[in-house]
């Protein structure tokens, strides 16, 4: 008999994609071995993490042998192959693209521009001991104004999630996105009851996976109103 070797995810929780891929696997129930990489310390740059992704980036997985790196991709595999609601990605085709749209949208939208604001004001002050520098985060607060606009407006409209009436990948994808910046006690949907109404959804739909997984960053938090 062959024995078949549990799913592994290596991660950090304080990266993104990385929260969006344990949130999924735990409220899923898919059992898999956690192998944190501690990001801070380097950890991605080892010779035996850059044999699985010479990006050096996380998350990854290992499923019997099978390497996967690219959190999107990784969540499309994760809910097609074991058996999960069909609701984090359905099986109807024009429910399926709505959420891979979101999801390619994301990349240059959502992504970039609330981490942009999480690097400015928490990391590269704590490498460099430097001040914010606020030109910068004054045209990134900008940008991702435009793009929470968008994300309102073009994707969420007047539905209870981004794609429909259930909660879906892109959800899971879009709020660890946003919280990113509350790293710095910056909530950037304070101001737009109909984002934090769906973030209420959301995080009602996780339960405790999701204050679980932002632990760290709630840690950063507390820190930065002191």
């Amino acid at each position: 008999m062959v024995s078949r070797l549990p799913l592994q995810v290596y991660f950090d929780l304080l990266s993104q994609p990385s929260r969006a891929v344990v949130i999924f696997l735990k409220c899923t129930g898919i059992p898999h071995v956690e192998r944190p990489v501690a990001l801070r310390k380097g950890e991605q740059n080892g010779a035996e993490f850059t044999k699985l992704n010479p990006m050096q980036k996380v998350p990854v997985i290992v499923d019997s042998g099978f390497v996967l790196t690219e959190s999107v991709a990784i969540l499309k595999y994760l809910a097609t192959k074991y058996d999960v609601p069909r609701f984090w990605y359905p099986q109807d085709l024009l429910q399926r693209a709505k959420v891979d749209e979101y999801m390619a949208w994301q990349h240059t939208n959502v992504r970039p521009h609330a981490a942009k604001v999480f690097i400015l004001e928490v990391l590269i002050p704590k490498m460099t001991g430097q001040p914010v520098d606020e030109i910068k985060l004054t045209k990134a607060l900008s940008e991702l104004t435009v793009t929470l606009d968008k994300l309102e407006s073009m994707f969420l409209q007047n539905q209870p999630f981004l794609c429909g009436d259930e909660i879906t990948l892109a959800d899971l994808l879009a709020i660890c996105e946003l919280m990113q910046p509350l790293g710095a006690d910056r909530d950037i949907l304070k101001d737009r009851p109909k984002l934090i109404a769906w973030r209420n959804r959301v995080q009602s739909a996780l339960g405790k996976t999701f204050d679980d997984a932002h632990a760290f960053l709630y840690q950063l938090r507390n820190k930065a109103r002191l």
